[in-house]
């Protein structure tokens, strides 16, 4: 299965947000949001509920309507451009979209239809075999487990190869061997010119993408490549003698740990150095408690 590229690659940003607002009421759950996302590229977005994840791809999709500032998916304004562009943009929400009297295979069917596509049967057996569906295809909808919900909410989204494709945490539910298959998917997708914006809460996830996006309470705190955000961890250096125990946290434990090693004068009684770096999850915890004082 391959993404529909035509002139997509050629452009510098297949999505743009400036000063992306949207308010429900009293709650601001987007607060001046400025994104660019380039064609080819894993874009993760991560935070905590509430943060503005499914807001800002609603917006993106042109699902929702943001109260100011502007969104550009393939250089088409959203939503007023959404139907123009919907057979090129793939989306599965957070809460899987389908008809739960229809087997799985009719709900697949149905949106292949809508797009008008070629080789309907030949598509749907691809993606079914994507998900791991194949020997559910009959099943009806309301008898699936949560889990199995999302892999077909999934084929929906993939049906029609589009050139974007936004996903709202697709994995939720989704065991560890599929988990891994879809990102061999998602990772193979890319290679040939798609893109992808997931949003996600699991923290191994956005290590897998090329950039990540972070929001807080409606704005986007930090943008960046994984190994970036690693980059701002601090580094755990214990030291321990035979009578003793030395701790100290820094961020550039290069150049820290000589300064260390030469009070102790590289002691034979040190029996054991240890580092530990901060994982993604600690980073991204003392980001936020940072942003919250």
């Amino acid at each position: 299965m391959q993404y529909k590229c035509d002139n997509a690659g050629k452009m510098k940003h297949v999505i743009s947000a400036h000063g992306l607002f949207k308010n429900y009421g009293k709650i601001e759950a987007l607060k001046g949001i400025n994104l660019e996302v380039e064609p080819g590229k894993i874009y993760g977005i991560l935070g905590p509920n509430g943060a503005g994840k499914t807001t800002l791809i609603k917006t993106l999709v042109g699902a929702v309507k943001p109260t100011s500032g502007s969104a550009q998916v393939l250089e088409y304004d959203m939503p007023r451009h959404a139907r123009k562009i919907r057979s090129h943009i793939g989306y599965m929400p957070q809460k899987p979209a389908l008809y739960e009297d229809l087997t799985v295979r009719s709900n697949i069917l149905f949106f292949a239809k809508t797009h008008g596509l070629d080789f309907i049967d030949q598509k749907v057996d691809q993606v079914l075999e994507i998900v791991g569906l194949e020997k559910l295809s009959n099943r009806q909808v309301s008898t699936l487990s949560g889990g199995y919900k999302q892999r077909c909410s999934l084929a929906c989204a993939l049906v029609h190869e589009p050139k974007i494709l936004f996903l709202d945490e697709p994995t939720a539910g989704v065991d560890p061997v599929l988990k891994e298959s879809f990102w061999r998917h998602f990772r193979s997708l890319a290679k040939s010119g798609g893109t992808i914006v997931i949003s996600t809460h699991l923290m191994d996830e956005p290590l897998l993408c090329d950039r990540i996006v972070i929001l807080l309470d409606g704005r986007l705190i930090i943008e960046d490549k994984p190994e970036n955000i690693l980059a701002k961890g601090k580094t755990s250096i214990v030291i321990e003698t035979d009578a003793d125990s030395f701790t100290a946290q820094t961020q550039e434990y290069s150049e820290y740990l000589p300064q260390i090693l030469s009070k102790f004068g590289l002691a034979k009684e040190i029996k054991r150095i240890s580092i530990k770096n901060e994982s993604l999850e600690e980073v991204f915890l003392r980001l936020v408690r940072e942003q919250d004082k």
